[in-house]
């Protein structure tokens, strides 16, 4: 999981880009890039960091350039180093450049890299965007073929997830995979230029005059002369049944405030708290969410069972995001940095715990020791999501099965090792009632049934 932004056709098109970059700056806080291009010249920097760490005032006075390509990065594939950061250029001899970033994972990069170096191309990095990247060139560079032609045997030829911005510093052009497995936003803003953004909340603070997603398959090409459509049926380029959005998307990734897959964030997740809260006969005193992501379960969950909700965790908000940092070392540190109790909150009470998801169960351990010390009577921790089984290879960082605790303990052992009086999961029957379509979303993390 990532986050892009594209901006075209806006002299301030780097600050634009920089804004919203720090407005998805949860997607990702391993590192974030930048390039800009006024057609002519590239400036690109990519760094270890966060948006406003890398990009400061000082700093962005040497971008100019009304075209502008950037991203916030969270490792799936490839090491946790500046190379594998996004976006990625190519300079050809001929004086071309072409810049891309991408949001996803692919699932036949090995097989495409290695068909590509055979052909003579070298690669940078481990990083599935310079791969997409990179064959687009050799198809425009070596096969003639024009950039249309290129994304649509990109599309099908490589598989996996992959919602993308690529410019050849005249137009930009942004597609998303025939699955649509994440979002993809883009708008006009009030001075007529285009923004494009893995997240609604990202084009929001650009003011825009309105804002449309990206649909599967589609092909958006902009230039001066405005925004072209080439609508695709995703059955061209894969077996495609339906969509299949990453349900995690609305249970943990996307900010709240976002409108995504056509539907707003928030409201999931109070469908998600309701449904969790249905035929739950434990006696309570307090709903308390782990803030931020599950903030908006647990107030739906309060509101069915009608108990009392609280803020009995506060967050230290400089701290990332737990569950996406790159090492456990550093996952493991940042729990007891990142969590604090309000003082004599817990006293004597029985508390319903609410997070999204357990991944592998050492964050909520340590919390739910942290409740407990600070003088809870009980704990009963209430899960968001069906129990995590399975990998993912769409663009979330669980990369092998032995890593998910649910694949390796049963739930009441799972409620042992957590330290937990109770535990109880939503089931994907519930979870799948929180959203319009359904039959649209991947479950394969909680049913091993894999799109592609």
């Amino acid at each position: 999981m990532c986050g892009i932004i594209g901006i075209f056709g806006n002299k301030e098109a780097p600050k634009l880009a920089v804004l919203g970059l720090f407005a998805e700056q949860h997607r990702g806080q391993e590192s974030c890039g930048l390039a800009v291009t006024d057609g002519k010249n590239v400036r690109i920097r990519k760094k270890m960091g966060l948006v406003k760490q890398v990009f400061y005032p000082e700093k962005m006075k040497q971008f100019k350039g009304e075209i502008a390509i950037g991203h916030v990065r969270y490792p799936t594939r490839g090491s946790s180093d500046v190379y594998n950061s996004q976006p990625h250029l190519v300079e050809t001899f001929a004086g071309s450049s072409y810049i891309l970033a991408s949001n996803g994972d692919l699932i036949n990069y090995d097989e495409k890299r290695q068909e590509l170096e055979e052909c003579g191309v070298y690669f940078n990095s481990s990083n599935d965007g310079e791969l997409l990247l990179k064959f687009l060139v050799f198809q425009i560079e070596k096969k003639n073929k024009t950039i249309i032609e290129a994304i649509k045997i990109l599309m099908k030829e490589i598989k996996g997830a992959f919602s993308t911005t690529f410019t050849n510093g005249r137009e930009m052009y942004c597609f998303r995979d025939p699955h649509a497995f994440r979002p993809m936003i883009y708008c006009e803003l009030t001075d007529g230029a285009f923004a494009v953004a893995s997240e609604s909340c990202a084009l929001d603070i650009l003011k825009p005059k309105w804002q449309k997603e990206v649909k599967p398959a589609e092909i958006l090409v902009v230039s001066k002369n405005g925004i072209t459509s080439i609508q695709n049926n995703p059955k061209d380029f894969r077996d495609v049944n339906s969509e299949k959005h990453c349900i995690f998307e609305h249970i943990y990734f996307s900010r709240p405030d976002s409108f995504i897959f056509d539907e707003n964030v928030y409201q999931v997740r109070e469908k998600i708290g309701a449904m969790l809260a249905i035929d739950d006969e434990v006696s309570l005193d307090v709903v308390v969410p782990v803030p931020d992501s599950a903030n908006f379960i647990a107030l739906g969950y309060a509101k069915q069972k009608k108990i009392p909700f609280e803020m009995g965790l506060i967050r230290n908000h400089y701290v990332g995001r737990t569950f996406i940092k790159p090492e456990q070392t550093v996952r493991d540190e940042s729990v007891s940095q990142k969590f604090n109790v309000l003082p004599n909150f817990f006293n004597d009470k029985n508390v319903v715990l609410i997070d999204d998801s357990i991944v592998r169960g050492t964050t909520l351990r340590k919390i739910v020791r942290l409740i407990k010390d600070a003088g809870a009577k009980s704990v009963h921790l209430r899960i968001g999501s069906p129990p995590v089984r399975f990998s993912c290879f769409y663009g979330i960082d669980t990369p092998t099965r032995n890593e998910l605790i649910a694949n390796e303990k049963d739930i009441a052992e799972i409620k042992k090792y957590i330290g937990a009086d109770s535990l109880k999961y939503i089931s994907k029957e519930k979870l799948s009632q929180t959203v319009f379509n359904p039959q649209n979303f991947c479950y394969a993390c909680f049913d091993g049934k894999y799109p592609i």
